[in-house]
Order: C-alpha cells, then sequence, then structure tokens
C-alpha cells in the first residue's frame, strides 16, 4: 500500500504467464506460427514482448485446461490475421453459445469495453501447441 492507504498495484506492469509442458515445442509454435521471437530466456523460461508488454512461456508440470482465453492481441485488421495465421496452420475455433457466435472462425463482440470508446470487438480465438487458449481482436469503433 501507499503511505496514504490506496493500493500501489495500479501503477504496476502486468504481465503474463503462459505455462508450456514442452518449452522448445512452444518456442518452434511462436517462432513458426505467430512469428515470434523471445526478447530473453533463463533456464524454464522465455521472455516475449509485444507492443511493449511482456509475456512469458515458461516450463511447467501443470497444463491450462485451455477453456478460457489467457491471453490476446489486438490487431488492426481482423481478417488478415486470421487469414495469416491459418496459412500458417493455425486451427480457429467455432463458438456457439448463448451471446456468443463465431462465424468462419470470428465472432462479433457488442458493447465490448465502451469505456475505451468502442461499440465492440470482433475476436477469433486458438490454441497454442501447449494448450492455452489464446486470441486476437480487432476493436469496432
Amino acid at each position: 500500500m501507499d503511505t496514504d492507504g490506496r493500493m500501489f498495484l495500479a501503477r504496476g506492469k502486468v504481465a503474463t504467464r503462459l505455462p508450456a509442458q514442452d518449452l522448445d515445442r512452444a518456442r518452434r509454435f511462436y517462432a513458426e506460427v505467430l512469428g515470434l521471437e523471445p526478447v530473453d530466456e533463463r533456464p524454464g523460461g522465455l521472455l516475449y514482448r509485444c507492443g511493449g508488454v511482456d509475456f512469458v512461456l515458461f516450463r511447467s508440470t501443470g497444463a491450462s485446461p485451455g477453456t478460457f482465453t489467457q491471453m490476446a492481441w489486438e490487431v488492426a485488421d481482423i481478417e488478415v490475421a486470421v487469414a495469416e495465421l491459418r496459412r500458417r496452420g493455425v486451427e480457429f475455433e467455432e463458438v456457439d453459445v448463448p451471446g456468443l457466435r463465431t462465424v468462419g472462425g470470428i465472432a462479433e463482440v457488442e458493447g465490448n469495453y465502451s469505456s475505451k470508446g468502442y461499440r465492440g470487438e470482433r475476436g477469433a480465438w486458438f490454441h497454442d501447441s501447449e494448450g492455452n487458449l489464446l486470441a486476437i481482436g480487432e476493436p469496432v469503433v
């Protein structure tokens, strides 16, 4: 806590941590499929930086259930991003639940984060080599 009693975390940086049961396989997937290379590494961990924000793949005996979005990228054109990732072998999830349905792998999300000035978002989800559920999104302004 700060000296005035408020929490200090709001000023801190946030970084995602994603488990990888096979760190070498994960490194190949992130390089060959997503086009990302680590900016730093240590035994058991790979540090990546996208848009000034860090995320880490770490060797883990545990695995994500892959049932919820663990990390997402915001892109300028989701159609282009989905097409390129498909060309590289990514299989996008098809979702059809109340309030969320994908068509061709892309969902229209109404009213998503209106505080950011967006009317909504278009989103697409896929799993990495380790079963982590990742997403890409395009703001609808």
